[in-house]
């Protein structure tokens, strides 16, 4: 049974749809429902917000392309300043009907030329009678732009009072976008992460035709079972896969193993993805080079020409929390005047240290700290200004800092 159904849309269309956004159908479900018909007045601003790879790119050009609706779709990366990114949205809605593409004719300065370019471009192009989609890809950009660009986006349906949505996509959650003056809020709609089930099924989907469908699903099973607690990033587990998948298929081509043969396929593909792990994200050799280096026969170790990334990176704010806990705790809490801070006048020498903290601190552990005297040095110690942000006082960290400290 169908899942994605409207009135204004071919069934056909919907199950074609449905077909090429695995795992995003309550998502594509939502959108559709905003969307309405062609004619209807849609929203005038939409925020959609998720990880890296949780489908959010993909699924609003698959949606708009199948559906064949008029939209610009800009990357804000690549048009980095206010009016690169308004030219370009003109040259794409000035080219929507026309195969090859034209340079602006027109420089666009500022947004009011902005709007008055937009809507002459929506009557040559005889659009004015239905909903025309503005997406902006990578929307974090716009922070760092004017402070109008952002506010005029989402009010843009009442500035050039003509039917158009503009559809942010963002991997931040709109509390760091909204502006201290206010704006119009969009909708907001949320991609949560795809959960190891939501993988299986849209990796399971690229299986080679000349395998069947349940050995290439085994084999993503185990490839899930490796990769699924270091990297849940769609496209990286889509390049892992197709990477060690001949290696896989080895036993199988050289008849020493069935399909089903799942026990004798795990012990020849363990030890090459036990070394993949190693390369996850680092693409420190070419996808050609890796798979030379499977051939050639040779005791298992460190594949040659990689360095052995054995530490684990942290977040920006969370190295130095885990710095200023480390500080807290072995330190007194007199010696703070002392360390942090430049001008703390003069200390006696005489006397300072008492005869228990003679003892080597580190000796004795590390001590309790309140979590102001965390946040005291952690200002101290960061070169920037620290805004004491939810994003902060959110971290995970300190409930494992003095248990990481300990260790």
């Amino acid at each position: 049974m169908p899942i994605l159904e409207h009135p204004a849309y071919p069934p056909a269309t919907l199950l074609c749809l449905e077909s090429l956004v695995p795992c995003r159908e309550s998502q594509v479900s939502m959108l559709l429902s905003i969307f309405g018909e062609r004619q209807q007045l849609s929203f005038p601003s939409i925020f959609i917000y998720g990880h890296t790879s949780s489908g959010k790119t993909y699924v609003m050009k698959t949606l708009l392309n199948t559906l064949q609706l008029p939209h610009v779709f800009v990357n804000c990366v690549e048009c980095f300043t206010s009016r690169l990114l308004l030219e370009e949205i003109l040259i794409q809605l000035q080219n929507h009907s026309s195969e090859t593409r034209r340079a602006s004719p027109v420089p666009c300065d500022t947004f009011n030329d902005f709007v008055r370019l937009f809507k002459q471009a929506l009557v040559s192009q005889n659009l004015q009678d239905q909903t025309v989609y503005v997406v902006l890809d990578r929307a974090e950009q716009l922070r760092e732009m004017e402070a109008n660009i952002l506010p005029a986006f989402l009010r843009l349906q009442e500035l050039t009072d003509r039917n158009v949505t503009v559809i942010l996509l963002s991997e931040i959650v709109w509390e760091m976008f909204r502006p201290n003056t206010g704006c119009f809020e969009p909708f907001i709609l949320y991609f949560p992460d795809y959960s190891i089930g939501h993988l299986q099924k849209i990796l399971s989907q690229n299986h080679p035709p000349e395998y069947s469908a349940d050995f290439y699903s085994a084999y993503i099973n185990i490839l899930l079972g490796v990769f699924y607690m270091v990297c849940r990033d769609l496209k990286e587990l889509q390049h892992l896969a197709a990477l060690n998948f001949s290696k896989y298929c080895e036993p199988v081509v050289r008849k020493e193993a069935k399909e089903r043969d799942t026990r004798k396929l795990w012990k020849n593909i363990e030890p090459h993805l036990k070394k993949a792990m190693q390369t996850v994200y680092l693409r420190e050799i070419s996808s050609s080079q890796w798979e030379r280096l499977q051939c050639e026969e040779g005791e298992l170790g460190q594949i040659k020409g990689l360095s052995a990334h054995a530490h684990v990176e942290l977040p920006y704010y969370s190295k130095f929390l885990l710095i200023a806990a480390y500080l807290a705790s072995y330190n007194p809490v007199r010696t703070d005047k002392r360390f942090f801070l430049k001008h703390h006048g003069k200390i006696k020498k005489t006397n300072f240290m008492k005869k228990h903290e003679k003892t080597s601190n580190h000796l004795l552990g590390p001590k309790p700290f309140p979590l102001d005297r965390l946040l005291a040095i952690l200002y101290s110690i960061v070169d920037n200004r620290v805004a004491p942000t939810a994003n902060i006082f959110s971290q995970h960290l300190y409930k494992d800092l003095l248990t990481l400290i300990s260790q």
